[in-house]
């Protein structure tokens, strides 16, 4: 294990309820140096002894001239509840930015494809993203940051009974409105970033995806965060760790379930 991140204490600015279950929390650090790179995340500290790990929460904006981090988390457990009590003024401590990010190059077609609280990181992403963005979300029923996005490209919704944007998911979307793309970039559950890892090679797209896999301590110590990521060797793999190798991983090396 190699932590050279250092623990930092930020202030809560606002913390408030977007849907059922999932927050958005403004924090403000001057201690931090803000080398930051879309699809990283920050590691946050209980203050439950009881909890020793922190929680991975991925970031969903970023304000640098004014020190600030835009993080959205689902409540999950006894340490996501926890922040969701924080209120303006408290303050948590975190460690950032960890894990490896999104590649920016891409100056074409961009085709951003996030779902549920896979989402949030992706924002940063479509505001940096050089070139045109075709936006995709999908969500079970409730609904978040489709305005925000908006700002930065073409937005398409899809929920599982229609009610907000079209009925069905995002390959549906994908399907019925992508013309041409010369990048995919995807965060969400597994499920949808085995389809959408299917439809880039089908459509030979290069793609990336950002891994939500369930991780311990976020900084490689637990090596409970593996997967099987392609690699020319005698077993035709190699285990690597979400939280320090990733999350963010070319579509075409992620072996899922094989």
């Amino acid at each position: 294990m190699c932590v050279t991140k250092k623990k930092v204490i930020a202030k809560i600015l606002k913390n408030e309820i977007l849907v059922d279950n999932v927050y958005k929390m403004v924090v403000k650090s001057e201690e931090l140096i803000f080398d930051f790179k879309p699809g990283q995340f920050v590691n946050l500290y209980s203050k439950d002894k009881s909890m020793l790990l922190p929680r991975p929460i991925s970031v969903c904006e970023i304000d640098e001239e004014n020190k600030e981090i835009t993080l959205v988390f689902m409540v999950v457990g006894k340490g996501t509840e926890e922040f969701s009590r924080l209120r303006e003024n408290d303050e948590v401590y975190l460690m950032a930015f960890l894990g490896n990010g999104f590649d920016l190059e891409c100056e074409g077609e961009n085709i951003i494809v996030g779902g549920g609280v896979g989402t949030p990181p992706l924002l940063e992403l479509a505001k940096r993203l050089k070139g045109n963005n075709k936006i995709f979300l999908g969500f079970r029923k409730d609904v978040y940051l489709i305005d925000e996005f908006k700002k930065y490209g073409e937005v398409y919704v899809a929920t599982e009974d229609g009610e907000h944007g079209e009925k069905g998911n995002v390959i549906d979307l994908m399907n019925k409105y992508v013309e041409k793309a010369d990048r995919i970039y995807s965060c969400g559950p597994k499920g949808m970033l085995k389809a959408v890892k299917e439809y880039a090679a089908n459509n030979k797209i290069e793609a990336y995806l950002s891994l939500e896999e369930r991780m311990g301590c976020g900084f490689g110590a637990c090596v409970g965060c593996a997967v099987k990521i392609k690699e020319d060797n005698d077993k035709g793999y190699k285990n690597k760790k979400v939280c320090v190798d990733g999350p963010v991983f070319k579509a075409c090396e992620v072996m899922f379930d094989e």
